[in-house]
């Protein structure tokens, strides 16, 4: 495993629940971290990371526009230095299916999952090439590996993501740069919150084998993992309680 102390993060999505618990994860091993979010100066963790005798910055930015991400990373660089990791999870809700979800949350949910990874990738792979080594973490979903019902666009982007990484870890192999995924089952965030009592418990009941929901620390264990150990790319690692391997 590599010693990550003095490493400089980038974390989409990292003021908050699953970005937010990597950030402590990666922080607490002396990485200096670049939280990109769209309220992210609304955001107290800065501070809070800091106390850990880290660097920490905000960056506010909409990662559904290209722009957008490059300045989060140039940004990141001209205060943290050469980016070593970067953490696409900021993510939202696309609800709705063929028929009854609206057009803009179709295309919405593109460019805030699959395309801000392109662009943030292309935009950070370069500072990684001068380093020689560096490591990109995308957080999908198990949504994005079964058939979901009333959130096609979500299910479609989240399915697009392990692929990506794929293709993505095979093109950058030769540079040393590690690419690797994350897919979540249910994770008590606030995204959570919209489950009703009755769901909840349905899903600890009947469709999560290991009857419990996971927590964000539970997804922040294995990103630290696959950031530090230098040996896995491409791969997609399911954190959802056995949920997604399950028929019946």
């Amino acid at each position: 495993m590599e010693k990550l102390t003095g490493k400089v993060a980038l974390i989409t999505g990292g003021t908050h629940g699953i970005g937010a618990a990597i950030a402590k994860k990666l922080a607490a091993s002396g990485v200096n971290i670049s939280l990109v979010a769209r309220n992210a100066k609304e955001s107290n963790l800065d501070k809070e990371l800091q106390h850990l005798g880290i660097k920490c910055i905000t960056i506010s930015a909409d990662l559904s526009k290209e722009e957008d991400c490059k300045r989060a990373v140039e940004e990141t660089i001209s205060i943290l230095g050469d980016i070593d990791i970067m953490i696409h999870s900021a993510g939202g809700a696309a609800p709705g299916g063929l028929l009854t979800g609206a057009r803009d949350v179709w295309y919405q949910a593109f460019d805030t999952h699959v395309h801000a990874a392109f662009h943030l990738s292309a935009a950070v792979v370069p500072s990684m090439k001068k380093l020689k080594a560096g490591s990109i973490l995308f957080i999908s979903s198990a949504a994005g590996l079964r058939g979901v019902k009333n959130a096609l666009a979500y299910a479609t982007v989240k399915g697009a993501i392990p692929q990506f990484t794929r293709a993505l870890a095979f093109e950058l192999s030769d540079l040393n740069i590690r690419v690797n995924c994350i897919s979540p089952g249910i994770i008590r965030t606030r995204f959570q919150d919209f489950l009703t009592p009755e769901q909840a418990k349905n899903n600890i009941d009947n469709r999560i084998p290991l009857h419990r929901e996971g927590t964000p620390e539970d997804v922040a264990e294995a990103a630290h993992m696959l950031i530090s150990n230098q040996f896995i790319t491409g791969e997609n690692i399911s954190i959802d309680g056995g949920m997604t391997m399950r028929i019946v």
